[in-house]
C-alpha cells in the first residue's frame, strides 16, 4: 500500500500537471485563433501524453517515449501553442531520477534530435534558432535536477545503511560484553560454590566444622554471584550501567576466593592506578584465569600472579601448578579474555609451562581513556 508521500508523488501530483496542462492550453486556444481547433484528437494527444505518468516510475523510458511522441504530435498538427512539453518533461526527469544520467542523457538526445526534425517539418528553416536552444537547455536542466535528486537519495540511503550498520555493531558488541560479564560472574562463582560442596560433602560427618565454614563460603560466593548477576539484569531493563565496575581494588576478595577453594596463592607486583577500561579488564581475566584453575587444573595446589607494569602496559600473568596440562580449547573463557585484551589493543593467550599452565595478558595503559 502506497503512502500518502507516495500517492502525492507517483498519482496525484501528474494528475494535477496533466490538468494544468489541459487547462492553460484551453485558455491560450483562445487567443490563438490563427492555430489548429483544438478537438478531440488534440485533447486526446494531450491526455495521452499525461495519462502514462502514473506508470513512469515502474516504467519510465516507455512512459517517456509515449509522452514525447504524443507531444510532438500534438505540436507538429498546429494546435495552440501551450505547456504540454511540461508532461515528457516530467517523463524525462523520472528517467533520470530512475534509470540515471547516462540512460536520460540519450533519452534527452532523442528529445533534442525529435525537436529539431518538428522544426525543419514544420517549414522553419535548417539553422535552429533560440527556441532550439531554450530545448536543449531544458533538457539539460530537467536531467541534471533528475540526476541530482537520484544521487541525493542514494546517498540518504547508504546514510540510513551505515546507521543502521552501525547500531547493529553497537547491538553486538553489548550483547558480547553482557556475555562476558555473565559468563564471568557465573562461572566463577559456580566453580567456586562446587568446590566448597564437595568439601562440605567430604568432611560432612568426621570435621562438621570444616563443614559448616564451606557452607558458609558457599552462601558468601552464592550471595555475591546473586549481587552481580541483579546489577547486569539491571542493565538490561534499565539501560543505564548501574552495576558496581569490576576492578583490581577487589583483587583481595578474588584471591581470598581462591584461598577458600584450597589454593595457597601469591601475588607479586602491584597494578598501581589504572584507566578505568584497562582496571576492568585486568580483573576479569585474572577471575576468569583463577576460576579456570579451580575448575580444570588437575591436583593443583599453587597458583602465582604476577602484575608488572612496563612500557607503557600493564602485565599480569597467572601460573598454576596442576598436572598433565595441555592446549587449551578455545571456549567462552579463553576467547573472553582474548576478546576484553584485543578490545584494548592487547593481547592474551594460554597454554602449558613447564610444571603447570599459565595464562598471559599484556594491555596497553597509555592512550587509554
Amino acid at each position: 500500500m502506497r503512502s500518502p508521500r507516495q500517492l502525492l508523488t507517483d498519482v496525484y501530483g501528474p494528475l494535477a500537471l496533466a490538468v494544468a496542462v489541459l487547462g492553460i492550453t484551453t485558455v491560450a486556444a483562445t487567443r490563438q485563433p490563427q492555430a489548429q481547433h483544438l478537438d478531440v484528437l488534440g485533447y486526446g494527444l494531450l491526455v495521452l501524453a499525461g495519462l502514462p505518468l502514473l506508470a513512469r516510475k515502474r516504467f519510465p523510458v516507455s512512459v517517456f517515449a509515449v509522452s514525447i511522441a504524443c507531444t510532438l504530435a500534438y505540436y507538429w498538427s498546429g494546435y495552440p501553442g501551450g505547456p504540454a512539453i511540461l508532461l515528457p518533461a516530467l517523463a524525462l526527469y523520472t528517467v533520470a531520477l530512475v534509470r540515471g544520467p547516462l540512460v536520460a542523457s540519450l533519452a534527452g538526445a532523442v528529445l533534442a534530435v525529435a525537436g529539431y526534425v518538428l522544426f525543419v517539418s514544420a517549414g522553419l528553416g535548417w539553422l535552429p534558432d533560440v527556441r532550439a536552444a531554450g530545448l536543449v537547455a531544458g533538457i539539460a536542466a530537467v536531467v541534471g535536477i533528475g540526476t541530482a535528486v537520484r544521487n541525493r537519495a542514494a546517498a540518504l540511503a547508504a546514510s540510513r545503511r551505515q546507521e543502521s550498520e552501525h547500531r547493529e555493531r553497537l547491538a553486538e558488541q553489548e550483547r558480547l560484553r553482557i556475555a562476558r560479564e555473565v559468563h564471568d560472574v557465573v562461572a566463577h562463582s559456580l566453580a567456586m560454590i562446587n568446590v566448597q560442596a564437595g568439601v562440605a560433602a567430604h568432611v560432612a560427618d568426621r570435621k562438621p566444622e570444616q563443614a559448616k565454614e564451606a557452607l558458609h563460603n558457599i552462601k558468601e560466593a552464592s550471595a555475591s554471584a546473586l549481587t552481580d548477576l541483579r546489577a547486569t539484569l539491571a542493565v538490561l531493563r534499565s539501560g543505564e550501567n548501574r552495576a558496581p565496575a569490576p576492578s583490581l581494588a577487589r583483587l583481595t576478595e578474588l584471591l581470598d576466593h581462591a584461598r577458600t577453594a584450597g589454593l595457597v596463592v601469591r601475588l607479586r607486583g602491584e597494578a598501581g592506578e589504572l584507566p578505568a577500561p584497562v582496571d576492568a579488564a585486568a580483573y576479569r581475566i585474572l577471575q576468569e584465569s583463577i576460576t579456570n584453575v579451580v575448575r580444570h587444573a588437575e591436583q593443583a595446589r599453587l597458583v602465582e600472579v604476577r602484575l608488572e607494569r612496563g612500557n607503557g602496559s600493564l602485565r599480569l600473568a597467572v601460573r598454576d601448578d596442576g598436572t598433565g596440562a595441555v592446549a587449551p580449547k578455545e571456549g567462552n573463557g579463553l576467547r573472553g579474555m582474548r576478546e576484553r585484551a584485543e578490545a584494548l589493543g592487547g593481547t592474551a593467550d594460554a597454554g602449558p609451562v613447564e610444571d603447570g599452565f599459565e595464562v598471559r595478558a599484556e594491555i596497553p595503559i597509555e592512550g587509554t581513556p
